[in-house]
């Protein structure tokens, strides 16, 4: 008995018909499928099919063998599979996260770090909020993000890559736009645009700066994310504060100017799980200055 006289068998149980089975399924003559059938059956020793003028009818014993054949079938399709996995193992897999609009920057220069190991690799890239970044370090969804320091997670490790300074976003034609710097008093009375709490980290150290300047000024709007504050910013006519990264997104209707004395700063970090023994994060992190370095000559 040979595997083939198996895969006839259930072929014409599957199709009802020797015919069916031979020119649909099986791409044979019918008279070489009833061969092997016949054959099948001297093997087993007894009548597994009865010849019907349209089809075929299963005798008990080819109801009963039909079964054992497909779980020989499936057996040894299982058996070839898993010889093609150990002969070519899948790849590992590595995920790096990126605080949206920073994977611009940062994914290039990141991917020419482990260019060597690239082949070796299935590299995943995930753009998202800090936060949900964060949560994917900790549930094991990502090996390295580039985002904010947040906080309570004492599971994740941080490293600081850039601290960026806060900008001035405004309308190209706003009044402010005239001048080469802005400071907190300029912006009393002005509607402003300030980021939601899909941004903690940032919207923390704006709300601390415009505390510590002891300006009252009352966000009019928040904006989930980049894009929706440009937009806020060009409709309404009003000002906010961004990371100085946001320039590299400004549309021609809006602009930036720097922030008068010591600007404030938010960090961007390179985060991941402490108890994370990739040796592709590991590469990554012992190659971080350079990383950084490339990065600072590029924006240069």
């Amino acid at each position: 008995m040979e595997l083939r006289h198996l895969r006839y068998f259930v072929a014409v149980a599957d199709a009802g018909n020797l015919t069916v089975a031979a020119q649909r399924i099986l791409h044979t003559s019918q008279p070489s499928l009833s061969r092997q059938i016949r054959d099948l059956e001297d093997e087993v020793g007894t009548e597994l099919l009865t010849r019907r003028a349209r089809g075929i009818d299963l005798t008990p014993a080819g109801r009963a063998f039909l079964d054992h054949a497909r779980s020989v079938l499936s057996q040894v399709e299982a058996a070839a599979e898993a010889a093609r996995r150990a002969a070519h193992p899948a790849k590992p897999c590595f995920t790096m996260g990126f605080l949206t609009g920073h994977e611009l920057t940062w994914m290039p220069e990141a991917l020419r770090i482990l260019h060597d190991e690239l082949p070796n690799i299935d590299v995943m890239i995930s753009s998202q909020y800090s936060p949900l970044l964060a949560d994917g370090l900790l549930k094991g969804k990502i090996d390295a993000a580039f985002l904010r320091r947040e906080r309570g997670v004492p599971e994740l490790a941080y490293r600081v890559l850039v601290k960026e300074a806060l900008m001035v976003v405004l309308p190209s034609n706003h009044r402010l736009a005239a001048l080469k710097s802005i400071g907190p008093r300029d912006l009393v009375g002005e509607p402003f645009v300030t980021v939601s709490n899909t941004a903690p980290v940032l919207r923390a150290v704006i709300d601390n700066f415009l505390k510590r300047s002891g300006m009252k000024i009352t966000p009019a709007h928040e904006a989930d994310h980049l894009s929706m504050g440009m937009s806020l910013i060009a409709s309404t006519g009003a000002v906010g504060l961004l990371p100085a990264y946001a320039q590299n997104f400004l549309p021609p209707s809006v602009t930036s100017r720097p922030l008068k004395g010591e600007s404030p700063t938010v960090d961007l970090v390179l985060g991941y799980k402490r108890s994370n023994e990739s040796p592709i994060l590991k590469l990554l992190l012992s190659r971080l200055d350079e990383l950084v370095e490339r990065v600072s000559k590029k924006m240069r």
